[in-house]
């Protein structure tokens, strides 16, 4: 059974498990880009496409893969909520000389 044609940000899985995101679909050449998670870009066309054996997936929860970063290279904790500290200008405008 064919796929239906892919949308940029869907994730699908190739039958050898590897994730990868749709980046972009161009009508005119006929062709689509993908970029799996390792940050490896690829470009198939509408027939191999629809001739593939892509399952559609969920997108990772972590998206370090294709920076080729561990988690212990990030210099926050993932884990944790960030800090909200910003600020809008706007509330400082009235304040201006």
């Amino acid at each position: 059974m064919p796929l239906p044609p892919p949308n940029i940000g869907e994730w699908f899985t190739t039958p050898n498990n590897d994730r990868f995101e749709v980046v972009a679909v161009d009508n005119d050449e006929a062709t689509i880009e993908i970029q799996y998670f390792d940050g490896t870009v690829e470009e198939l066309d509408f027939d191999a496409w629809e001739q593939s054996d892509f399952a559609a997936a969920e997108p990772p929860e972590d998206y370090s893969g294709s920076m080729d970063m561990a988690k212990e290279d990030f210099d926050t904790d993932l884990d944790r909520p960030a800090k909200k500290s910003w600020s809008d200008p706007l509330d400082y405008l009235d304040q201006s000389d």
